[in-house]
């Protein structure tokens, strides 16, 4: 995993998504194939939007309290954030130009 993207953790989260810009949250499991399949493309969107974006990484299986908080029933889930509040959702892997369209939005 890049410098790019931060793994975060039930202890951690919050922390994490107090910032000024928006905040890329990808909900994720080491088993499931579609969030392995998906990686590579959240790298790039780090990289191309690094200073601009966070890109953060939940493991549901280890926090399973914050996918809850976020009503994660299925994954790859992503939420986007601003101002540390929910103001976008995909779920499913979706191609670069959907993640793409859904953080300019927020930028």
């Amino acid at each position: 995993m890049s410098g790019n993207i931060v793994q975060a953790t039930n202890e951690t989260f919050n922390a994490e998504i107090n910032v000024t810009g928006p905040v890329l949250v990808d909900f994720w499991a080491e088993w499931c194939g579609p969030c392995r399949a998906l990686a590579p493309v959240l790298e790039e969107v780090a990289r191309e939007y690094a200073g601009k974006v966070k890109v953060l990484k939940v493991n549901v299986d280890d926090n399973q309290e914050t996918a809850m908080r976020f009503g994660v029933m299925s994954i790859p889930t992503m939420v986007f954030l601003k101002g540390g509040e929910e103001a976008d959702k995909l779920v499913g892997a979706h191609p670069k130009s959907k993640i793409k369209e859904k953080l300019d939005a927020l930028l």
